[in-house]
């Protein structure tokens, strides 16, 4: 006799026009066939590729960090790495380019300059938050490596989530994740690793809506912005050296070892043609009951076309986000959307209200 399926109540969240904040559009770094995770010599230079991840820069960042950071140290590229005094630049200062800053430090590394374009409102700020490795495009041989990346990326957000990691204070918590099934969810590789196994509930919202789904009570929400936020405080105290200015070649930089952590901007850096822009959309929520909130939910609604004739596929996403100096009820982001080769000259304005019917639609509201 097999055991009644469990029924979790969740109250949805509202979506009337008071209860709607910042709508927010951003462009991720997404590299066919996986992220360019490599190293390489041009001329007198020696570079350290990491940029790429499409929606799973956060999910990835730590553990991507710390394998391209091994990658260079451990070759024989790296052998004058072995000085911890070694100039070492950093180009970018999203959330890749701040968690190479973190992991060089932590290996002892002492004199690093991070070269950046701007600081702040980036896509590493806006990201959600949730940890599944969604939104790539992987070669099959190439899944282990990311398997692993992803692996230790959920290590470190747990150590952050428990308070064992003195560097953080704040910015990732254990949060029931909710999916339509294991696949959907990129999670099962990490299962028996890191994770316990799904399972399948009923929730419940109280409205006559049912939805049968599967659930990771071990999953793992990043507030996005605060890590942000902790990432900046940390480089500071470490005396990182920040320069403002965008980058055009590699030879502009007196350092020999270079991470290249530059998003978007690799597809001029290095005329990587395989790199595309991603566009998102997400809604800020505003005027919510903050302990109603914590779960996250992913639910994929297949492809369509936007109104600028551009293929877009759908998604229903909510996570409890909240942003540094906002309201306590002034919590929860709702999207989503990801167009390839999206641009702001076709900024697809008409998928936020998509986004409204898709979440309106999933809750059963009228």
């Amino acid at each position: 006799m097999t055991n009644p399926i469990e029924m979790r109540k969740i109250i949805p969240p509202a979506f009337e026009q008071t209860n709607l904040g910042e709508k927010i559009l951003c462009y991720r770094p997404m590299k066919h066939g996986m992220p360019n995770l490599s190293i390489e010599q041009m001329g007198s230079k020696v570079i350290a590729h990491n940029y790429g991840h499409g929606g799973s820069g956060w999910t990835l960042g730590p553990g991507s960090a710390k394998y391209v950071n091994s990658l260079l140290i451990d070759s024989a590229l790296g052998n004058a790495l072995t000085d911890k005094s070694a100039p070492i630049a950093i180009i970018g200062a999203g959330l890749v380019g701040l968690f190479t800053a973190y992991d060089l430090v932590k290996r002892g590394y002492r004199n690093i300059t991070i070269y950046a374009e701007k600081l702040d409102a980036l896509a590493s700020h806006y990201a959600g938050g949730l940890l599944a490795p969604v939104s790539m495009d992987n070669d099959h041989e190439m899944q282990a490596v990311i398997d692993q990346i992803g692996i230790d990326a959920y290590r470190f957000y747990d150590d952050v989530a428990r308070n064992k990691n003195s560097d953080f204070k704040q910015g990732a918590r254990l949060v029931p994740s909710y999916f339509n099934s294991r696949e959907d969810s990129g999670l099962e590789a990490y299962v028996g690793k890191v994770m316990n196994p799904a399972k399948e509930v009923m929730l419940d919202f109280g409205n006559g809506t049912t939805r049968k789904m599967v659930v990771y009570d071990d999953g793992i929400f990043m507030n996005t912005a605060l890590l942000m936020a902790e990432l900046h405080d940390f480089i500071n105290v470490h005396h990182i050296n920040i320069v403002l200015g965008k980058i055009h070649a590699f030879d502009e930089l007196e350092q020999k070892f270079i991470f290249n952590c530059s998003g978007l901007g690799a597809a001029e850096l290095t005329k990587d043609k395989a790199l595309v822009p991603v566009q998102g959309h997400l809604i800020m929520l505003k005027n919510q009951i903050p302990e109603n909130m914590n779960y996250m939910i992913l639910v994929y609604f297949g492809e369509g076309v936007t109104e600028s004739g551009q293929k877009v596929k759908r998604s229903f996403y909510i996570f409890p986000k909240h942003l540094p100096d906002s309201a306590p009820q002034d919590i929860g982001v709702i999207g989503g959307t990801f167009i390839e080769g999206g641009n702001p000259d076709k900024p697809n304005l008409r998928e936020y209200d998509s986004i409204i019917d898709e979440a309106n639609a999933f809750f059963g509201i009228k």
